[in-house]
């Protein structure tokens, strides 16, 4: 007889990750992928990373092996600070900075401070896949604001909060959006903070590609922007994350926002993992100290900037007018729609068979995905790579029309 479980509700039937379902494919011989937001391995600074840790651990042993403070240690808390401070030109107080293993942790830690069955909480439609997975888990009722080229629309939102709306928070990736690669114009930042402070709804910033910009002006920080909005700054959490930028192995995030807020959060934290790997702090705290990042970014952005703009011509050369491009300032990602009647799911079936892959748009949709959505990421590929692999799409398109018209 089967056992009969006695799951959690939200995980009866829990739906995994759409993208890292994908991962099997990639382990196909020859595979070209688009698919997976990861950095690219050729950029790890890996002997910078190497020396740093080498040095935390013969300096400080016991603080790298023993538990550390849930908070995070004294000198990754002050490198953070000082990498935030940078980036807004404001002050960051230590007790409003909270070092969690990832961004993600981040955000799920504020769920679960936050967020109760039934709650509404506010997401971009399209918006990151994980997000929506949390959120779902969390019970929560996702409120989709639509987005254009600039991002989410505030006034969409402003008549859905007008209209009796109440969102507890809301979640939003405000510069090169996961997937649509869209920066949001400083009007709606602003205009988003005061819908904020009117509403009492925290607004939550995902800051996981900002600093990797290739083209066009930079936008403030949400952070930047709500010392100037009043009461902005009571209504907005700020994540990020060196996953993008150094490295994901070293699962280094943090929070920066209310210390009434942090506080929880750090509880909450202590409940599951105690603390952020310690030696993996140290050892990020001595590469950013040392000026490592600073001097390896504009390497990354030029090699970031180089793909995506051969992906873009790959893409007008072999596709035309039957593909709708999102071109992007920055991020990982190309957003696309196919014009011609192609359903991105059944594409992907006939370009695996080619060896290349990518994500569908249905990932990315809480309700209602449109299925002639696609996202492209040009960070892992090289450019001949890219060259290469939208050959084979090409190939695995025009095979899936010559099916479909006998």
């Amino acid at each position: 007889m089967k056992p009969a479980y006695r799951f959690n509700p939200a995980f009866q039937t829990p739906q995994g990750s759409p993208i890292r379902e994908l991962f099997k494919y990639t382990m196909q011989a020859g595979m070209i992928s688009f698919a997976g937001g990861y950095p690219s391995p050729a950029l790890f600074d890996a002997d910078a990373l190497a020396q740093s840790g080498a040095a935390v651990l013969r300096e400080s042993p016991t603080a790298c092996l023993q538990y550390g403070a849930t908070e995070g240690t004294a000198a990754l808390t002050e490198a953070l600070r000082t990498l935030t401070q940078a980036r807004t030109g404001g002050k960051v107080a230590a007790e409003n900075l909270l070092v969690t293993t990832g961004s993600q942790q981040a955000f799920e830690l504020l769920l679960r401070v936050l967020v109760g069955p039934g709650d509404c909480v506010a997401i971009e439609r399209p918006a990151y896949p994980a997000a929506i997975q949390a959120l779902r888990l969390a019970n929560a009722d996702m409120l989709e604001i639509p987005s254009d080229d600039d991002g989410m629309d505030t006034q969409a939102l402003e008549q859905l909060l007008l209209a009796g709306a109440r969102p507890k928070l809301l979640y939003v990736v405000p510069t090169f959006a996961n997937p649509t690669g869209a920066t949001l114009p400083l009007a709606r930042r602003r205009h988003l903070l005061e819908l904020a402070v009117r509403y009492q709804m925290l607004v939550i910033e995902d800051d996981p590609y900002g600093e990797l910009r290739f083209a066009g002006a930079p936008q403030p920080l949400l952070l930047e922007v709500a010392a100037t909005v009043p009461g902005g700054a009571d209504w907005l959490i700020y994540l990020s994350s060196l996953s993008k930028i150094v490295a994901p192995g070293l699962r280094i995030g943090w929070m920066c926002g209310p210390a009434e807020i942090l506080r929880r959060a750090v509880i909450a934290k202590q409940t599951g993992d105690l603390c952020t790997a310690p030696w993996m702090q140290l050892a990020a705290a001595r590469y950013l100290s040392d000026g490592c990042l600073a001097r390896h970014l504009p390497t990354i952005i030029a090699t970031y900037k180089e793909r995506c703009e051969t992906m873009l011509h790959a893409l007008q050369a072999c596709f035309g007018e039957d593909l709708e491009v999102t071109v992007p300032q920055g991020g990982m990602f190309v957003w696309a729609r196919w014009r011609d009647g192609t359903e991105a799911a059944a594409l992907l079936q006939q370009a695996v068979l080619e060896n290349v892959m990518y994500v569908p748009g249905g990932a990315f949709y809480a309700s209602a995905a449109d299925p002639a959505r696609l996202r492209l990421s040009f960070a892992t590929a090289s450019p001949e790579e890219i060259t290469t692999g939208m050959t084979r799409l090409q190939t695995a398109h025009e095979k899936l029309k010559s099916k479909s018209q006998h």
